[in-house]
Formats: C-alpha cells, structure tokens, sequence
C-alpha cells in the first residue's frame, strides 16, 4: 500500500455533459486510476460526484473532469470543493448513481 496521502473531493461538471455518456466514461477512469467514489447526473443538468483516492491520482482524475470526459462532452468547467484528507476509503469501488 502506497504511504501517499489519501484524499476526497467533491466535484461538479457542467456543459453538455448529461446524455454524452459522461457517467460511463468517469466511472470507466475513476477504476483505471484506482480511485472510489461515485457519479451521478443532477436535475440542473450537470454531473456531480465524489472521488476518494491518493492525491496524485485524484489530480489526474480533476485534470481528466476539466479537459477530456466523455468523448461527445463538451465540458464548460469543472468545479472541486470540500478537498480534505482521509483516514480509510469510504467506498469499495466506483459507482454510478441513478
């Protein structure tokens, strides 16, 4: 086990990101970058979530959120609050919310 910090972060997408298989494809890079968490689309038309993970890959994973997405997103910004470090993971894998 790597002794890199853990972190979380919620995180909000906004664009077109809802209909693009944005979810699919922040779930399919969440697990590649071995992080946790959770995705889900919002009435306001935007895609928020949480990551959990070791703080490198947690920037990738914010890096990726602003600038790659779903290939047919078109990402507006990215916002990333309440960013603290965690003792434990609280999720077992990566998941999408319905």
């Amino acid at each position: 086990m790597s002794s890199e910090e853990l972190l979380c972060v919620d995180y909000e997408v906004f664009g077109r990101v809802q209909g693009v298989f944005f979810r699919k494809h922040t779930q399919s890079e969440g697990k590649r970058l071995g992080l946790v968490g959770w995705v889900q689309n919002t009435d306001a038309g935007t895609v928020r979530g949480q990551l959990q993970g070791p703080a490198s890959k947690l920037q990738q994973m914010q890096q990726w959120l602003q600038t790659t997405g779903s290939p047919q997103s078109r990402i507006a910004k990215a916002e990333f609050k309440n960013e603290r470090p965690v003792d434990k993971l609280d999720f077992k894998g990566f998941k999408v919310v319905r």
